[in-house]
């Protein structure tokens, strides 16, 4: 479970520990995962998914600890809500790396292993990875976060494509507006006014907890039953722009 120590990440650390799976959880932090585990049980490893090196090191640390049948590509985020010609290219690369090539680096690293954990306990095996509504429906301010989940988005239908024939599901869980602690502030460069103003008036957007029972309820379906595509959004939340502010009621 990658993006493990905050938000999403965190919440699915602990609903699949609830359901009896041995989980190991990734993260950047170390602190924070040393208390998730004090919390939860689920083994963590640290390492920066952006750096090829850390990847390697997890992939021979899962290897030595035994078979793996799923993997939930999970951390990601946004930066900045400039114009494409205004917004910053490092930002951009940043995007990139987080949100594309930190997925390829780790579904790449952990095929293997995934392919072994079938030989050895037959079954299947899962990949999940937490993309975004942004992936599907572009938005002013959306740029760099629009180009980076729509590309994870093409990175897991290519995969599946390329999986075919073997007992191996490719999910991807899209959702719309979840309120974490930290989504908001990265995005707006920790400015938290501006961040709350995203969720003001909203009511009821998705939890943390939300997308969490979804990625478990996911995997644990019948070994024949692909989710191939998920999209979970507040039912206040029509499209990435249209968001009902107040209180839902019936027309008069």
């Amino acid at each position: 479970m990658t993006g493990a120590s905050s938000g999403i990440g965190a919440a699915t650390v602990r609903r699949f520990r609830e359901q009896g799976w041995a989980v190991v959880g990734v993260a950047r932090r170390a602190d924070r995962l040393a208390a998730l585990k004090a919390e939860t049980g689920a083994e963590v490893f640290t390492a920066d998914l952006t750096r090829q090196a850390d990847v390697d090191a997890l992939r021979d640390y899962l290897a030595a600890s035994g078979p793996v049948h799923a993997l939930v590509n999970n951390a990601g985020g946004a930066v900045g809500m400039d114009t494409v010609e205004d917004s910053s290219i490092e930002d951009w690369a940043w995007m990139f790396e987080i949100n594309v090539l930190a997925v390829k680096r780790v579904t790449s690293a952990l095929l293997p292993l995934l392919r072994a954990g079938i030989r050895a306990d037959g079954g299947s095996a899962d990949i999940v990875t937490v993309t975004s509504i942004a992936g599907h429906v572009a938005y002013l301010g959306g740029g760099g976060y629009n180009a980076a989940k729509f590309a994870a988005h093409a990175l897991m239908e290519v995969l599946r494509l390329e999986l075919n024939g073997e007992p191996i599901r490719v999910i991807e869980v899209a959702p719309g507006m979840v309120k974490t602690e930290e989504f908001g502030l990265v995005r707006f460069a920790g400015d938290a006014e501006k961040a709350a103003a995203a969720y003001a008036g909203v009511p009821n957007p998705l939890t943390a907890e939300d997308i969490a029972e979804t990625i478990v309820s996911s995997v644990e379906r019948a070994a024949h039953v692909n989710l191939d595509l998920i999209v979970i959004k507040p039912v206040a939340q029509a499209a990435p722009t249209r968001i009902a502010r107040g209180p839902l009621a019936p027309k008069d």
